[in-house]
């Protein structure tokens, strides 16, 4: 393909055939999405640290209004900093996330069934004692 019957896009020495330009617009779009991004985390962190230091509120129910925190701001981070969506182009993103989850999840649930038998594994002090002898 000749210079002459190019679409436009090697207008520029660097550019790339697919490499489309970015407009200022779509950059200020963007970095005001990371704003706001960043205003809701520090907003959800701040607010961690209060119920976690106040009397205000209930106890008991401070480790459930720190789970369901923590649960917001990973939101806010998936959708703000990590740009997933449910749009048909994050399909894979979103896979890749549930099986990162999935993972975590196994290691989380055999770590915690290994300590709860581990009693049942081990072997009797007194045994353990003689075998030093």
């Amino acid at each position: 393909m000749s210079h002459s019957e190019s679409d436009g896009y090697l207008d520029h020495p660097d550019s790339v055939p697919g490499d489309v330009p970015i407009e200022r617009h779509e950059i200020a779009e963007g970095v005001v999405g990371y704003l706001i991004g960043l205003g809701l985390a520090t907003l959800l962190t701040a607010v961690s640290f209060f119920i976690a230091r106040t009397t205000l509120v209930w106890q008991p129910s401070i480790p459930v209004a720190l789970a369901v925190l923590a649960i917001a701001q990973m939101g806010i981070h998936l959708v703000f900093f990590l740009h997933i969506t449910t749009g048909p182009d994050n399909v894979n993103n979103v896979l890749a996330l549930f099986f990162g989850v999935l993972i975590v999840f196994l290691i989380i649930a055999g770590s915690l069934w290994i300590m709860a038998h581990m009693n049942q594994n081990m072997m009797p002090m007194d045994q353990i004692m003689q075998m030093q002898r």
